[in-house]
């Protein structure tokens, strides 16, 4: 014991001390029916080794989240996190239920406060609905990532999905969960829009 506790003092002390990207998502982002390592989100981690980033990534999406249940949790993981940068993709979930535009909009607004009062840059991935979810419900929608980037001033992703859902071969039978071949595109989607942010530290 005695040799093993000043051991875990030294992986703790890195723990704190190593910057952090958290991914506060859902089913896209939490390696939906798949194993982890071929997810985004892991491949993400490669890709800073990689390129010479010390950035630890830390996966906070859990699928069927919503807005709601990310503010619910945001701060416990920013508390255990210290994270630098924090990319939101959330909303989906709220979409495919028909909640109101505007309760989206506010709650993603507060993710982003919760974010930044933490001293963590945020990367808004932008979401879309399905062309079956009625034209008026998926333009609004569709609309509210960019007036939410606009108005909050953070960096975004317009469409997160963009070289994913238009193309069946990278996604899963569901027609809506990217599959492990769309995974490395979704990473090529994020990466020219997060990049810059840590170039920038």
């Amino acid at each position: 014991m005695r040799i093993l506790l000043p051991l875990l003092f030294v992986i703790l002390s890195c723990s704190v001390q190593a910057r952090s990207i958290v991914v506060l998502g859902d089913s896209l982002s939490a390696a939906y029916h798949m194993h982890p390592e071929q997810g985004w989100v892991h491949l993400l981690q490669e890709k800073l080794y990689e390129e010479g980033y010390p950035h630890k990534v830390i996966n906070a999406s859990v699928s069927g989240d919503t807005t709601q249940n990310g503010i619910a949790r945001l701060n416990r993981v920013l508390q255990q996190a210290d994270a630098e940068i924090v990319l939101i993709e959330l909303g989906g979930n709220d979409g495919l239920r028909g909640t109101p535009h505007f309760a989206i909009k506010r709650n993603l607004i507060r993710l982003i406060d919760m974010a930044e009062g933490s001293d963590a840059q945020v990367l808004l991935l932008g979401i879309q609905l399905p062309s079956n979810y009625g034209a008026a419900y998926t333009e609004k929608f569709r609309e509210l990532y960019a007036e939410v980037a606009d108005d909050e001033n953070v960096a975004f992703v317009p469409f997160f999905m963009e070289q994913v859902a238009l193309y069946p071969e990278r996604m899963m039978d569901d027609g809506i969960h990217p599959n492990a071949e769309g995974q490395p595109y979704l990473l090529s989607t994020v990466w020219p829009y997060l990049e810059p942010m840590l170039e920038g530290q």
